[in-house]
């Protein structure tokens, strides 16, 4: 047994500072190792092994680019004017088409690392936290931020709110004039159901003035997170969560419902910050989410849970109960589906915590 109490995510109320929020915009820790040559390509869809191909070259094409941006001078000394001259021709920007588990987090990743720039100059995040960025510093501040960056990939674009979709399509539009190259993944608009992906043409028509900046890359294939894997272990007693959370040095336990009504109290951008330092998340009691805005909260707290690699130990129902039919076939149904599958994903990681 560990020596101390399991620590309580219900017992933390972080505060993130902008400067924060800034200097963690890179790939999270489960990504910090991966490159383009570690995404293994199914081979029955091919159109993954030309995803690889096209982003190693967009890639290369940005080492001649240089982004400049709140009135500094250019690649090797020149002005704006002539700097931006030298920024290749074509669309500034890749959009990642495809559903959950095809890896897209990866390729996007693996964009970062692949581009010749110093850390500095790259930045990564959700678009929630993009636009929790312009909540703490303002837009102008933004702009002036990321202007002299070479890249800006961001993960996960949200197109449910309009007005976060036309704030942040305005941002990137100024980006793009200060010679920042973008790339993109995005969820599924409400009533958009299909095959549990955003298709490129809605999203290219959404985000309007930029859709010429992009280049939409269509990837297919199932959920890699459950390919050749083990069904998932089912939920464990409450016993074994508790005498698994007191043995694992770091680990927290929260009776689920509290933990649900404790993050209403918690802004999203915090989530990362809730789980600092933890080496397991053990949950008590899990139960079906009661309404959408909870629903929605639990799925960015499972993205980043599983951005850190933090294993998930539970009892109650299984993580494929945790939302409602009506849910998982309503508008944010791919957000859901990718929650389940992380969670799951979490949970078999978590198996070896009791044994």
């Amino acid at each position: 047994m560990a020596e101390t109490a399991p620590l309580s995510l219900c017992d933390r109320a972080p505060h993130v500072p902008a400067d924060r929020l800034v200097a963690e915009m890179v790939p999270p820790p489960r990504f910090d190792s991966v490159r383009f040559d570690t995404y293994l390509p199914d081979p029955n869809q091919p159109s993954q092994t030309e995803a690889v191909r096209v982003l190693e070259g967009f890639a290369a094409g940005l080492s001649g680019a240089h982004a400049v941006g709140g009135g500094k001078r250019g690649f090797l000394g020149l002005g704006r004017s002539r700097a931006k001259d030298r920024t290749p021709a074509g669309p500034r920007g890749v959009y990642l088409d495809g559903g959950y588990g095809v890896g897209k987090t990866h390729l996007l990743a693996s964009l970062w690392h692949a581009t010749p720039a110093e850390p500095s100059l790259k930045a990564f995040g959700t678009f929630v936290e993009l636009t929790n960025l312009v909540g703490a510093l303002g837009f102008q501040q933004t702009v002036r931020t990321l202007s002299g960056h070479r890249l800006l990939c961001i993960d996960e674009f949200e197109l449910d709110d309009p007005g976060d979709t036309v704030l942040v399509s305005t941002l990137l539009g100024k980006l793009v004039d200060a010679g920042v190259a973008l790339a993109a993944t995005s969820n599924t608009l409400p009533g958009k159901l299909g095959e549990g992906r955003f298709a490129a043409a809605d999203f290219l028509r959404e985000i309007q003035g930029l859709a010429a900046q992009f280049r939409p890359l269509r990837i297919d294939g199932e959920d890699y997170r459950h390919r050749g894997l083990p069904e998932a272990p089912a939920p464990f007693a409450d016993e074994e969560v508790t005498r698994a959370a007191y043995a694992t040095e770091g680990a927290s336990l929260d009776d689920f419902p509290s933990l649900l009504a404790h993050l209403a109290k918690v802004h999203p951008s915090r989530y990362g910050a809730l789980t600092d330092g933890l080496t397991a998340v053990c949950l008590t009691d899990v139960q079906p989410v009661p309404d959408q805005s909870t629903a929605l909260r639990l799925v960015v707290l499972a993205d980043r849970l599983y951005d850190r690699e933090v294993p998930v130990l539970a009892s109650g129902q299984p993580f494929d109960r945790l939302f409602s039919e009506e849910m998982l076939n309503g508008g944010y149904r791919k957000k859901y589906f990718r929650a389940i599958s992380r969670l799951t994903a979490l949970a078999r990681d978590a198996k070896g915590l009791v044994a």
